[in-house]
């Protein structure tokens, strides 16, 4: 009769930790416990067919272990933001014109590239005439940070 109050225990113990790892994992937006979840119904299952509680913490930190090696690049891969350019990032480097004088002391410039006006200001703060090509050096807040190409 031991036996099967200290089975009933185990089983209960672990079914607990279920739903505790289930409530955490429904009240949290990223996956956090979801690995520990499929450990503990793993741990029931050994429990129920009559494992002792020591291989059942084993199947559990076994289970759990390997779930989380296995998925978390994956999680990782879907979950996380990807960091995809935009086109400000992408004309960095690029030639462009200059269609408006760009004089950094009176905020004045522009510059277009790939079909698109960006306001510029010259990083050696030299005037630039319209017309010349520049080169783009980076971007600050709107405005195209430029040098000017050699002719």
């Amino acid at each position: 009769m031991n036996v099967i109050a200290n089975l009933f225990d185990m089983t209960f113990f672990w079914l607990i930790l279920l739903f505790v790892f289930v409530i955490i994992e429904a009240l949290t937006v990223h996956i956090v416990s979801i690995w520990f979840a499929l450990g503990s119904l793993c741990s029931i299952i050994a429990s129920a067919l009559g494992a002792p509680a020591w291989a059942q913490a084993a199947i559990f930190a076994a289970v759990s272990a390997a779930a989380i090696i296995v998925t978390r690049p994956l999680v990782k891969k879907f979950i996380l933001p990807k960091n995809t350019p935009t086109n400000f990032e992408q004309i960095i480097g690029q030639t462009a014109v200059v269609c408006e004088e760009i004089n950094n002391t009176e905020a004045t410039g522009a510059i277009k590239i790939n079909g698109l006006e960006w306001s510029a200001r010259s990083d050696d703060g030299n005037n630039i005439p319209c017309g010349d090509k520049v080169t783009v050096v980076k971007i600050e807040g709107v405005k195209a940070i430029v040098s000017q190409t050699q002719q």
